[in-house]
């Protein structure tokens, strides 16, 4: 099973209809009592301005994959790993996509904040590379391992940037986020079933002549 194709990129309008959409009701002195509407929103909010780093944060991050995605699938021994790998590279230029998209709707200029994380995870699937055989199924098992990190990286942080969106009211940029959430879990499913068809049992058959 090779890596869902994301759907085509849409283009939200983003709504913030603190005021508009603001119910009203009567205190006992009569006078009107604005009710708690998540997207009111102050302008210096703190949560916001978090929001705004962390979506700098994934930008780097998405980018930086994007340079590093060609190498492991060169390194990868399975031609189906490499055609995983190879559409994956494809998806993850759409969500860079995205990310572009909701920084233009916040009215924001896109720019990328060193990803530490992402920087650390990409030396480690380095690491695996080098400290395996070339063109082994124990190579291709640590690619895997080193692509789920990634992967699980990616969704705590969306699902994050989500749930942050809905609390700033941010309703389409939560739409475009979420897109990118569920294709991050479907692809670590992907990783899994195609370790677990073949790729790890083979694995499992090759010996460490190094031990002799």
């Amino acid at each position: 099973m090779y890596f869902a194709l994301p759907l085509p990129i849409r283009f939200f309008t983003l709504k913030r209809n603190a005021m508009a959409n603001t119910k009203t009701k009567k205190t006992p002195a009569g006078s009107a009592k604005t009710s708690k509407d998540q997207s009111s929103v102050p302008a210096n909010s703190q949560l916001e301005k978090f929001f705004s780093d962390q979506l700098k944060d994934i930008y780097w991050a998405e980018k930086h994959l994007i340079k590093e995605l060609p190498k492991m699938q060169k390194a990868a021994t399975t031609q189906q790993l490499k055609d995983a790998i190879d559409q994956h590279t494809v998806q993850t230029e759409l969500q860079v996509a995205r990310l572009e998209q909701v920084f233009e709707l916040m009215g924001k200029k896109a720019q990328a904040k060193k990803c530490d994380a992402m920087e650390g995870l990409i030396k480690e699937g380095q690491s695996i590379v080098e400290e395996t055989e070339d063109g082994s199924m124990t190579r291709d098992a640590g690619i895997i391992m080193a692509a789920q990190k990634v992967e699980h990286y990616e969704i705590a942080t969306y699902g994050g940037l989500v749930s942050i969106a809905g609390t700033l009211g941010l309703d389409e940029v939560a739409d475009i986020l979420n897109t990118t959430l569920e294709e991050e879990k479907q692809t670590d499913a992907s990783l899994t079933e195609i370790a677990e068809n073949d790729i790890n049992w083979e694995a499992e058959q090759e010996t460490d002549d190094s031990e002799e």
